[in-house]
């Protein structure tokens, strides 16, 4: 993103290519050890400077969208990354600078474990940080970011990487090009719900980072039995859609040469397309539930 006074910009989905828990932490959140992979396919956001500077009456932006967003606005993640960023800053610096109109453009299914908030959010502090030209690094904004959500820094990482703690300590990866077909089935489990769940798997090994790094085939397109989504089976148990959308990407596995499995905690799934295959436009067509056929970046 260049100094503008307009950003036109896409706020990409991720993918988990796996996801283990490697523990419970003191303050009670998990350790996580994941795989993200950020997709050329997403939410579409402007940005544009107004000629207004903000002051305490009204917040620093306004939001525009298309679909309704949360019922309370002041708990959508895009108002609360303006906040944040603004956290720290001098009142009298506040007062230079202007409000900014937001247009969000909503293509992520909500709650699909694609990272559409988390990307709404992050698209922000790195557009807003343009924009009033506040100078924050990448790695005070990533700072800010987790503070908002755990998947909020890898999409102001920008780049593909393994991520471990609570998906906040991340290390770059190389991957191959790769084509995906998503299939997002209309059903929501409560992220708390899935880790109350006694059948969780919560104790998986943490691997080397260099071993990860060296051994990406083992969870690219065919995934070793040393890699899986660990909410994928307690998910599939208490979601008969989840379960449909992923019997229907299997039955295509053997064709593709890769495995199907689930994003982050759902409930979108997802099965890596090894090569063009003209069929692609009829297994959309005849997919349970709505299904995007998309590009790694």
């Amino acid at each position: 993103m260049q100094t503008t006074n307009y950003i036109n910009t896409l706020s990409p989905a991720k993918l988990n290519l796996f996801l283990h828990i490697t523990g419970k932490r003191e303050d009670g959140y998990h350790n996580l050890q994941t795989l993200f992979r950020l997709l050329n396919w997403g939410d579409k956001m402007q940005f544009r400077l107004s000629q207004q500077t903000i002051n305490a009456d009204e917040p620093p932006i306004r939001l525009h969208c298309d679909v309704d967003l949360t019922a309370n606005l002041q708990d959508n993640l895009i108002i609360k990354a303006a906040y944040a960023l603004l956290k720290d800053i001098p009142n009298t610096q506040k007062k230079t600078l202007n409000i900014v109109d937001i247009h969000l453009t909503k293509i992520i299914p909500t709650g699909a474990g694609l990272g559409g908030g988390s990307s709404n959010a992050a698209t922000t502090l790195l557009a807003l940080n343009d924009l009033w030209q506040l100078g924050l690094s990448s790695q005070q904004l990533q700072k800010i970011g987790v503070t908002l959500g755990a998947d909020v820094p890898i999409f102001i990482y920008g780049q593909d990487a393994i991520a471990e703690g609570v998906g906040d300590i991340l290390s770059p990866i190389k991957l191959p090009k790769q084509q995906f077909l998503l299939l997002t089935p209309l059903a929501h489990i409560s992220t708390a719900q899935l880790f109350a769940h006694p059948k969780l798997k919560r104790d998986i090994k943490k691997l080397p980072v260099d071993v990860l790094q060296e051994n990406s085939q083992d969870f690219l397109d065919t995934l070793s039995s040393s890699f899986y989504n660990v909410f994928e089976p307690v998910v599939c148990q208490l979601s008969t859609e989840v379960t449909e959308a992923l019997n229907y990407l299997k039955q295509f596995e053997s064709v593709c040469k890769s495995t199907a499995r689930m994003t982050g905690s759902g409930s979108c799934v997802f099965l890596p397309v090894t090569k063009q295959t003209e069929d692609i436009n009829s297994w959309i067509k005849q997919a349970p539930c709505p299904a995007f056929f998309v590009e790694s970046v």
